[in-house]
């Protein structure tokens, strides 16, 4: 059996961390995916703050906390723990999301994972969320892990004699992603008889590339002039709306958002809304976006 060291050497060469000694900032839920980041990381060299956040939505959940501090301190990186208040309503995943980015900061690490990956494309492709969206989430220093799948994170946790927190709210039907992992995943592997995590994460790949090129292209554009949009090709101007729109509103508009969109832009409507709860309107040749009351 390998030793500890072995699976930490041969995992981490397949992670994409930045130099020895960069601080960081670990999001550790406590999970097996987090519990490996964090161990991966300390074994990389990195100078580690791991940070736990508690939603407050179920009970027991600050207890969890306890996990990771102990888990920090094993591997020598400093520990934080924070508590957001989350409501429980409509679209709670989301909001929630936005509560913990709020408090981890816009370059913490995730543990997410090959199947994570996997699992985006397909609830992009059912938002309709278009090319961008597809692409899912760009490999590198904030997501380290993106290349590991995840019973390679489960084993090396049992290895390290880990005890991840086992979330129940994984497992809970309400939320989009745990029936995308626990349903749709083994479904399509049992209809195409192998393991489709490797093809989509391709597709992601290959839709990444693309999107940069159109990127590239959008860069040119200013995506609040109406007339530059409409001389342009529909795929960049698309793109150029598209990274507007989602540094506006911080998330990635549908297909069928940017289509509303182009309706300003082609002068067919004076403004639209579009999620979430964003407001694109015209002023002469003009977009302006803000929240939908103003």
């Amino acid at each position: 059996m390998p030793s500890d060291g072995d699976l930490l050497d041969r995992l981490t060469a397949r992670c994409t961390f930045p130099a020895p000694g960069t601080e960081v900032v670990c999001a550790v839920s406590g999970g097996a995916d987090s519990l490996a980041l964090l161990a991966l990381a300390g074994g990389a060299g990195l100078a580690v703050t791991a940070v736990h956040v508690d939603h407050g939505l179920r009970p027991g959940s600050a207890a969890e906390a306890d996990v990771v501090a102990a888990a920090a301190e094993r591997f020598g990186a400093r520990f934080r723990s924070e508590t957001v208040v989350v409501e429980p309503g409509s679209d709670l995943e989301n909001r929630a999301r936005q509560a913990r980015h709020r408090v981890l900061g816009p370059d913490a690490m995730t543990g997410h994972t090959a199947d994570d990956q996997a699992e985006t494309v397909l609830i992009n492709l059912l938002r309709g969320a278009g090319l961008d969206g597809i692409a899912a989430m760009e490999p590198g220093f904030r997501h380290p892990i993106l290349g590991l799948r995840r019973a390679e994170t489960v084993a090396l946790c049992a290895q390290l004699r880990l005890e991840p927190v086992d979330d129940p709210s994984n497992h809970d039907p309400r939320f989009v992603r745990n029936r995308i992992r626990h349903e749709a995943l083994p479904l399509l592997a049992d209809i195409s008889d192998r393991d489709p995590v490797p093809l989509l994460i391709r597709t992601a790949d290959h839709a990444r590339r693309v999107a940069a090129d159109l990127t590239t292209l959008a860069a040119a554009l200013d995506p609040t002039d109406c007339r530059a949009l409409r001389e342009a090709l529909p795929s960049v101007a698309h793109q150029a709306l598209r990274r507007w729109l989602q540094g506006a509103t911080d998330y990635p508009p549908t297909a069928a958002e940017l289509e509303r969109v182009m309706t300003v832009v082609r002068g067919e409507a004076v403004a639209c809304e579009i999620e979430p709860g964003f407001r694109i309107a015209r002023s002469g040749q003009q977009l302006s976006a803000g929240p939908a009351s103003f």
